[in-house]
């Protein structure tokens, strides 16, 4: 039997998937069990359930698809060794069904998929899987295990674009069905290839056929939104790469077919906002999803925002699809998660360079958290410090107003890329006896301006590097400049002092070197 009807007709395409929904009960549950479906208080305005597929055996949902595309493979078509291209999650459920199922499999991945994903694989399918890493993209491993797979006679088993894979991501749907915690007035699901779209739509339309199904995309990933709009599926040229797990330049054939007919529109998030989302989940739940797995509450979030009267006192739910990331990757989601959520601006100013100068200006910021500072001399005579201000979205935007009302210049600089990357420019050969410090104090308000007060009067500021980091304490790189000797021995006085709440210590001489280019 072909992985694919040969019926394109859009009602048959939907029977033939209805029908296999209801075989793949039986495969999918050999390898795991239903998921939790559980209330999320994101919102007093609606009600909003999150489907918990990280609790699933390889942690993402992707097993369903594996397992039943894999398991109808074997058992009914005689597949002695099955082939996969995967960026990871459905490399690793069709490891572990291939393992179950006692076939070999050849699994295709990315040159750039994360290491714990590969360990992944090779753990759930044991001695009998091997990993390739071909390519940059999911594109380049699927062409090379296409042709894997027809050189030696094994079976590929595609990811998203297969009717069986699709009936086995439908289970998801099946289990919010059966717990009767709906029905659902809204659903969002995230969209890389369509396979769980198309699934958990059709699936849903037929019990729900009220509810309205919104996909979720990235905004640099949104091969579907385009597909549907040009009324065929599309090739995007490239896509952003941040949300890994839906990292697709082009949807399916049968997806794009099935999602053309359970899609009732499609929302677009950015990073930043995914990265918000992934810390809302954090604060609910205690759990960090993988950026596409915590695509669809972004796509709520967005859509709440931007349609408030149309989910006021619905019932929404969200599929948590995936938790396999890449622990360096939190450092870059904590940095998008205030700006996603609208709390956190990045905005750079222009004042006089002159001593106390950068004291006078924190004196007149609104009375808003500051997040960040950023700064180094780059003029004799200007200044253009940044600060990062956080707050409730409401605070931040009347930040603007307040800052114009102190007859401050500014420009909000949130996003840019030297802000992204932690730029901060200096010209070393402009700083005056300069001593670098690694600046501690209590993150509490007034701590560190009180201290900066105090070695005004004998010491400039050259060098400003402070991130808020969660702790309680904060942690600045800081570099302090003298006109005179004695004015350093003044400020080494001040410092020195027990009874402060400021502790500093000297940078090492080799990292100053470095920073002021001797060495």
């Amino acid at each position: 039997m072909p992985q694919s009807p040969d019926d394109p007709n859009p009602a048959a395409l939907t029977a033939t998937l209805i029908a296999e929904v209801l075989k793949a009960r039986e495969r999918v549950y050999r390898v795991g069990q239903p998921t939790p479906l559980e209330s999320l208080p994101l919102s007093p305005h609606f009600e909003t359930w999150i489907k918990r597929e990280d609790l699933s055996p390889i942690n993402a949902y992707k097993w369903r698809g594996a397992q039943n595309c894999t398991t109808r493979m074997v058992e009914e078509a005689g597949a002695r060794g099955v082939v996969a291209a995967s960026a990871g999650n459905h490399a690793q459920g069709v490891a572990l069904s291939a393992r179950r199922l006692g076939v070999p499999a050849c699994i295709f991945m990315p040159r750039s998929t994360p290491e714990m994903k590969q360990k992944a694989v090779r753990l759930h399918g044991g001695p009998d899987v091997e990993v390739q890493l071909v390519g940059d993209t999911y594109n380049e491993a699927a062409e090379a295990a296409h042709a894997h797979a027809e050189r030696h006679g094994m079976v590929f088993i595609h990811a998203f674009d297969d009717l069986y894979t699709i009936a086995g991501q439908a289970t998801i749907a099946d289990e919010m069905i059966l717990s009767g915690k709906g029905p659902f007035d809204l659903v969002f699901v995230q969209i890389g290839g369509g396979g769980l779209a198309a699934g958990v739509g059709t699936w849903l339309k037929l019990h729900y056929p009220h509810a309205r199904i919104i996909g979720v995309e990235g905004v640099d990933q949104a091969s579907m939104k385009a597909s549907l709009a040009a009324g065929q599926p599309v090739t995007l040229p490239d896509v952003d790469r941040f949300c890994d797990g839906t990292a697709v330049t082009r949807p399916g054939d049968l997806t794009f077919a099935l999602c053309r007919d359970a899609l009732d529109g499609v929302v677009t998030v950015t990073n930043d906002e995914v990265c918000a989302a992934i810390q809302t989940l954090w604060e609910l739940r205690r759990v960090i999803p993988e950026p596409s797995g915590a695509m669809g509450l972004a796509g709520l979030v967005r859509f709440a925002e931007d349609h408030p009267d149309e989910i006021a006192g619905r019932r929404v739910a969200v599929i948590l699809c995936g938790a396999n990331m890449d622990f360096g990757k939190l450092t870059l989601i904590a940095g998008g998660a205030a700006v996603g959520a609208h709390t956190r601006r990045y905005f750079r100013f222009r004042i006089g360079e002159e001593r106390g100068g950068l004291l006078r200006l924190l004196d007149h910021v609104p009375d808003v958290s500051i997040a960040a500072f950023l700064y180094g001399k780059t003029d004799e005579t200007q200044a253009w410090p940044v600060l990062a201000f956080q707050g409730t979205p409401q605070e931040i935007d009347h930040l603007h107003e307040q800052l114009a009302a102190h007859g401050l210049s500014f420009e909000d600089v949130t996003g840019h890329a030297d802000i992204r990357y932690g730029v901060i420019p200096y010209v070393a050969d402009l700083f005056r006896d300069p001593l670098l410090l690694r600046v501690h104090f209590p993150e509490r308000a007034g701590a560190l301006r009180d201290f900066l007060r105090q070695a005004s009067d004998v010491a400039s500021i050259c060098y400003f590097n402070y991130r808020y980091t969660g702790e309680t304490i904060g942690r600045a790189l800081m570099g302090f400049e003298f006109a005179r000797p004695d004015d350093r021995a003044r400020f080494e006085g001040i410092i020195a002092d027990p009874g402060s709440v400021v502790t500093c210590r000297p940078v090492e001489d080799e990292a100053v070197g470095r920073m002021l280019g001797a060495g």
